[in-house]
């Protein structure tokens, strides 16, 4: 895979006990990062295969990340937030609960991200958008069917080449991204990091919890063990989080849960 992020819900290989671990976000900044990592991960598992529809749905991909990342405020968020993490980790120095080796190595990770981020002129893929034969594709792939052969004779032509060749083409043009997917994956770690899980009940199918005060809640994250049949509706705002178990149908419908349900919780500040 390109790159080792975590997709927001991950489930268990076939015949393994289930385990789910949802995820909702606080805020928008949020919402946006954990898109993104999605997208990266799913173009990561695309590239690696060989046939010339994943290799599609691949460039589908790289130019879905590039709609999401236009947002014009994204590189100087997350240049914003790289620095903020650097200085809070400077902050534990000398402190004898804190493996210095391990917090010198994540410092480094961090300078080198933020390094990397402010290099990139402009936003995310403004690389690519001077590449008019992307940008034909771009421009035509999200119509049903618009990438046929007859509309789009030089994209087919690149479909027929062996699956190296289209490979080394899709990391070439992923490679103006990279940047923003190693900043946003040290991001994202170490906000999963701040949480601590414990174990809650879904009385009935529900749970509520305050949230601490003075304290602002970014992430909430969420693992179910050994019920895949539910599925949680979560809500939250500054103040409480609620989380309603449903449970779906033979067609696949929701309805509420009624069972005790014990899961396990973590606030991510």
């Amino acid at each position: 895979m390109l790159w080792n992020n975590l997709p927001a819900c991950t489930r268990p290989a076939h015949g393994t006990r289930a385990l789910i671990r949802y995820e909702f976000p606080f805020n928008e900044s949020i919402r946006t990062l954990l898109r993104l990592e999605h997208l990266f991960d799913r173009l990561g598992q695309l590239v690696v295969r060989d046939a010339a529809l994943d290799h599609h749905h691949a460039l589908a991909t790289l130019f879905e990340i590039m709609d999401v990342a236009a947002r014009a405020d994204l590189k100087s968020d997350l240049l914003k937030d790289l620095e903020r993490q650097r200085a809070r980790l400077n902050g534990y120095r000398d402190n004898p609960s804190v493996s210095q080796p391990v917090l010198d190595d994540m410092v480094s990770r961090i300078d080198a991200a933020f390094k990397a981020l402010n290099q990139m002129p402009g936003k995310a893929g403004a690389a690519l958008t001077a590449n008019e034969w992307l940008m034909s594709i771009r421009s035509r792939i999200h119509i049903p069917g618009g990438t046929c052969g007859f509309d789009l004779p030089a994209y087919f032509a690149w479909q027929q080449f062996d699956a190296p060749r289209r490979r080394s083409d899709l990391l070439r043009w992923a490679a103006s991204l990279m940047p923003l997917a190693e900043a946003l994956r040290l991001l994202l770690t170490l906000l999963r990091d701040s949480g601590s899980p414990h174990t809650v009940l879904a009385v009935a199918g529900l749970y509520q919890q305050s949230l601490p005060p003075g304290r602002t809640c970014q992430l909430l994250r969420l693992r179910l063990n050994g019920a895949p049949e539910l599925v949680p509706e979560i809500s939250g705002h500054r103040l409480m989080v609620s989380v309603r178990l449903m449970q779906q149908d033979a067609e696949g419908r929701l309805k509420p849960s009624t069972a005790d349900t014990p899961m396990e919780l973590t606030l991510c500040l």
